[in-house]
């Protein structure tokens, strides 16, 4: 026979939705006002198979961090673009053509969803990050006044989910 679902268990009065435009993140070198967009931590597994004579068995492959995104607003001072490019300079100088070592390029940054009073909900903190796409944004002059924005792509060692 059918078990009766109580109400309370499939529609909770107590449901508040994380919203995208509450977050903010702290990452040393680039102010947290700058920060307009970024994507939160993703993992991708991939399957491993296993053959057997006529029988194929799956298991779980290394684990792999994807790149973030994030967009950064562009103010004449301090500029995002100089911000971003002194971090890229601790990895690689472009004029020297010097690479650096991984202990000064990479950093530790703090991804924080917000609650709707401004409380913390959520805490990630990703480990060992460094960029690894520089945009420096588009210039035009048939825009209508828009924002210059700065795009990183930033790659990491890890993220963990603290709450």
């Amino acid at each position: 026979m059918a078990e009766l679902l109580d109400q309370s268990e499939v529609f909770s009065s107590n449901f508040e939705p994380k919203m995208a435009n509450r977050f903010i993140m702290y990452i040393d070198g680039i102010p947290s006002f700058m920060i307009k967009m970024a994507s939160r931590p993703s993992l991708q597994i991939p399957r491993v198979t296993l053959d057997h004579i006529n029988l194929k068995r799956y298991i779980a492959g290394k684990p792999e961090w994807q790149e973030l995104s994030i967009s950064l607003y562009d103010p004449i001072v301090p500029s995002a673009a100089q911000a971003a490019m002194e971090w890229i300079r601790l990895s690689f100088e472009s004029v020297t053509g010097r690479m650096g070592y991984s202990d000064f390029y990479k950093k530790d940054i703090t991804f924080n969803a917000l609650g709707p009073v401004g409380d913390k909900v959520e805490e990630w903190t990703l480990q060992g990050a460094f960029i690894t796409n520089f945009e420096g944004g588009q210039m035009d002059w048939a825009s209508g006044g828009d924002p210059v924005m700065v795009n990183l792509s930033i790659s990491y060692d890890q993220a963990i989910l603290q709450f």
